[in-house]
């Protein structure tokens, strides 16, 4: 006997097919015209098992699926089982378009297979026949489903189903898989779904904290996902079993982990921060569900909690999986596979492949543009301490990549000579000179830039003052604080209240800020320049959510120590694991390209939160290097080569600012 397969080039149908083709007899798959090309590529890679794949030309959404009258003579009576595959499953998809799919596509099979005098009629259902069904979900049951109308797709599945039962004039099987996940072999997967949503948020957290960092999340209720493999080779090898016709199938774990085990997990496979502490979401409850939903559909909450999600790549949708109510017994299924070697494998043993072929292959961000050129190509970037240091390294980067580059410093020589070597290597750069200590300058040159090259796209605030002196030297020296305030602060406000209202005029613009590690760490001997930096931290984040509909964005890199002209006159510097001013520039070319809230070492975010969970262990750790770092001859005024030498850093200190690598002591 035959087969035949809707569904066929979709994810499990190409498990299943695999499968099928190690029996007797051909496949006959229903693709549409413009899928022939799909088909053809899958039979090159089944080899000369290939030859018994038979493309049938056909539409779900057409009446008997579309096939014509001689294909559906020529295969009357011929098929022993059909497997119907074809379905819509995306928690995005329009409701009307799931329905087509689902339920109609469904009714069309089923009109075909009664016609065609199958053998058995095979449904790929789905676990959401259940809808939200609180409690232990049978076998057996069907009727019984609850809370349908949450989503599409529990609808259409549970209507798809109620079909087969009582439409099919032929034996059928229903199998109702959970979430399908990758290969447990390989990882293989082609879309985006289920666990694999919170997959970006997981990236993300690796990337702002060390791994060994406990972090807050929620326990929820168990999620049952399974590999495709498992589901294809269950429901080849159930559908060849006889006398259980008319049944549904469990294709589910029979031990499911909870919404917080499985998310633990992939982070480990991720070797991301892990939720040491995780809170059972049915704490909520204790909110009457009619208070709490409206509460969630007020406009501002609804309109924060979209603009989360979306940040994370999470649909609102998915959510009501993590307190998923409805466990399923599968005891028909095991009961079936007995004797056999087909089980669920545990998610351990293969959640490994499945983060590793989703970062390789289904990554959103892979198949973004994440080029410089691509970002910032014929963008006018004006740069501030362009003269030297970070601002030059990153001034020729953005004129590399096909930016506008302005360069603004005091020195107009140094400068002028910047541009000269940009333009030598083919880039396009323009002088502005400028004291950004003193405002009616800066006023001056924000207005000849306006008026010289119409807006300015990018502006990177990067020129700075910096002081390592500690409060005990600073009591007479009150211009220190001045000081760099007037060039770290109020000149950068300056800056952006003279650029800002172009940007906003034309919907478009992005300011990054560079600051320091020591706003996260809040580092001693510092406290005149962390304050100066903290200060436009602040301006920064307080204007962010008053331009938010004007599409300016604001970046704040928190810079670790870069090897610069800047922190030359502390010597013991010298001694100390540095950024170079090149690594510093990637850091705010890449905020060019991403335009993130913020820019910062795993370091500093830890730094950063254990000041918010434990000050004093903070301050315990800082005084620590205060007392192993000496003050330098320029913070006690004293004019090099004039007095004792400065003493030598300790084994110790060296140690300690190589642990803590990038702070500046």
């Amino acid at each position: 006997m035959d087969y035949f397969v809707t569904g066929g080039t979709g994810f499990i149908g190409r498990y299943l097919i695999g499968k099928l083709l190690e029996r007797e007899g051909q496949v006959h798959v229903l693709v549409r015209e413009g899928s022939r090309g799909k088909l053809e590529e899958m039979r090159a890679g089944w080899g000369d098992a290939g030859d018994k794949v038979v493309p049938v030309i056909g539409d779900i959404s057409q009446p008997m699926l579309g096939v014509s009258e001689p294909e559906i003579e020529a295969l009357k009576g011929k098929i022993g089982h059909f497997f119907h595959l074809a379905a819509i499953y995306d928690m995005e998809a329009d409701a009307e378009e799931m329905r087509v799919a689902n339920v109609d596509g469904t009714i069309h099979a089923v009109e075909l297979a009664n016609r065609l005098e199958v053998g058995c009629f095979e449904l790929a259902s789905s676990i959401a026949v259940a809808g939200l069904y609180k409690g232990t979900w049978r076998e057996d049951q069907f009727e019984e489903a609850e809370n349908l109308d949450t989503h599409a797709y529990f609808r259409t599945k549970h209507e798809s189903e109620k079909v087969v039962r009582e439409q099919s004039t032929r034996p059928w099987r229903a199998y109702r898989p959970g979430i399908v996940v990758g290969s447990s072999e390989t990882g293989q997967m082609d879309k985006i779904d289920g666990p694999y949503y919170f997959f970006k948020l997981i990236k993300r957290l690796r990337a702002v904290l060390p791994p060994w960092v406990p972090t807050v999340g929620v326990e929820g209720k168990q999620i049952n996902v399974v590999p495709v493999d498992f589901v294809a080779a269950a429901m080849d090898h159930i559908a060849h079993i006889e006398g259980l016709d008319n049944q549904a199938f469990h294709l589910t774990d029979p031990n499911p982990l909870t919404a917080g085990q499985l998310l633990n997990l992939f982070a480990r496979s991720a070797t991301a921060p892990q939720m040491s502490l995780r809170i059972d979401p049915e704490m909520l409850n204790i909110i009457p569900p009619a208070v709490r939903g409206g509460l969630m559909m007020l406009p501002p909450v609804k309109r924060i909690s979209d603009n989360v999600l979306a940040d994370v790549g999470i649909p609102r949708e998915v959510l009501v999986h993590v307190n998923y109510p409805t466990r399923f017994d599968c005891k028909n299924t095991l009961a079936a596979l007995e004797g056999t070697d087909i089980s669920v494998p545990p998610l351990p043993t293969y959640a490994d492949r499945l983060w590793d072929y989703w970062e390789r292959e289904l990554d959103p961000d892979l198949y973004k543009d994440r080029s410089l050129g691509g970002a910032i190509g014929g963008k006018i970037v004006m740069i501030t301490g362009a003269s030297s240091g970070i601002g030059q390294a990153t001034a020729e980067k953005a004129a590399a990549a096909g930016a506008r580059v302005l360069l603004v410093a005091r020195s107009a020589d140094k400068l002028e000579a910047i541009r000269e070597e940009i333009e030598a290597a083919g880039g396009e750069a323009f002088v502005h000179p400028c004291d950004l200590s003193d405002v009616e300058d800066i006023e001056r040159m924000g207005k000849e830039v306006l008026e010289q090259h119409g807006h300015v796209d990018i502006l990177v605030n990067n020129a700075g003052r910096s002081i390592r002196r500690s409060v005990a030297l600073s009591y007479d020296r009150f211009h220190d604080y001045e000081r760099t305030m007037q060039l770290n602060y109020f000149g950068s406000l300056k800056l952006i209240l003279t650029l800002l209202p172009r940007m906003r005029e034309r919907k478009s613009g992005h300011i990054i800020n560079v600051s320091s590690i020591g706003v996260q760490t809040n580092t001693p001997r510092f406290s005149a320049y962390v304050a100066s930096k903290a200060a436009l931290d602040a301006f920064s984040r307080t204007i962010a959510s008053e331009i938010i509909d004007d599409r300016v964005h604001i970046t704040s890199i928190y810079m670790p120590l870069v090897r610069t002209p800047m922190i030359s006159p502390t010597k013991m510097y010298d001694a100390f694991p540095t950024m170079t001013p090149d690594e510093a520039a990637e850091m705010i070319t890449g905020a060019m390209i991403s335009k993130p809230k913020k820019v910062a070492t795993k370091l500093g975010n830890f730094g950063e939160l254990l000041y918010a969970i434990s000050p004093k262990a903070s301050d315990a750790v800082l005084n620590q290097g205060y007392k192993l770092f000496p003050e330098s001859k320029a913070a006690k005024g004293e004019v090099e080569g004039s007095g004792e030498p400065d003493k030598a850093v300790s084994t110790e200190a060296v140690a300690f600012a190589h642990l803590l690598r990038g702070v500046h002591w």
